[in-house]
């Protein structure tokens, strides 16, 4: 079998996996499988890999970093992927976000919300937006303090080009499932907060190759997967955002 086939019967294998990880994490707490999304984190992987993974029924994508996703984008653009930008972005860099991608899950300022606001086009379809939490008071992680969050959703909501869909969080990594799970819950508590406040939210993106059960478990609807459906990184991710 030459390489590129052996790539995409591997990822085509490792999908089934996460996605069977997916159906047991759910049926484990009466929840429907249907009901929460995969997205898959091709950050650092080349186009092929992500052609890999779409050839096996993989519609949507997450990136981080602008210039590697955009080149992708226009790549496999016959494809019409779904594509997430999922990491910290800085404000000078947001117009490629607010007019290529579907999706940005880490808001975590009113500026960036506005930017990408005013850059969305006009015949675009609203950019879907998840405002990040800190949801572990990390100093080296992004999102807003927990007590900030409905202030930022609120101010998102109102913007034209936006729809606010709801939380990312990035818990700090740890095997104890039960500091996974509490982390996660703060999480789905402010989500419960905003839909008391009226706001259309319905997406808690949380949860990645490690510790997707305990996201699954606290209510996420989309899980961050890309080490186990594209193996581990073996070189450095680009130095630009």
């Amino acid at each position: 079998m030459q390489s590129g086939q052996a790539d995409m019967t591997t990822i085509e294998a490792r999908l089934q996996a996460v996605r069977a990880r997916i159906a047991t994490a759910a049926a484990a707490c009466s929840r429907e499988a249907a009901d929460i999304s995969l997205l898959a984190v091709s950050k650092t992987w080349p186009a092929d890999r992500v052609e890999a993974a779409a050839t096996a029924g993989q519609r949507a994508f997450g990136e981080n970093y602008v210039q590697e996703a955009v080149g992708k984008i226009d790549t496999l653009a016959a494809l019409g992927l779904e594509w997430h930008f999922i990491g910290p972005l800085q404000s000078n860099k947001s117009r490629e976000v607010a007019t290529r991608f579907d999706w940005i899950h880490s808001v975590d300022r009113l500026k960036l919300a506005q930017r990408l606001s005013a850059q969305r086009g006009d015949g675009q379809a609203p950019l879907n937006v998840c405002v990040q939490v800190n949801i572990s008071g990390e100093a080296s992680k992004s999102g807003v303090p927990p007590a900030e969050a409905l202030a930022l959703a609120r101010a998102v909501h109102a913007l034209p080009g936006l729809r606010l869909r709801g939380l990312m969080g990035v818990p700090e990594p740890t095997d104890d499932t039960t500091l996974q799970r509490r982390r996660f819950a703060t999480l789905r508590e402010i989500l419960t907060t905003l839909q008391a406040e009226g706001l259309p939210v319905d997406t808690l993106s949380m949860g990645m190759s490690h510790d997707l059960e305990a996201a699954i478990a606290e209510g996420a609807t989309i899980v961050r997967v890309g080490t186990a459906i594209f193996g581990e990184r073996d070189y450095p991710p680009p130095s630009t955002t």
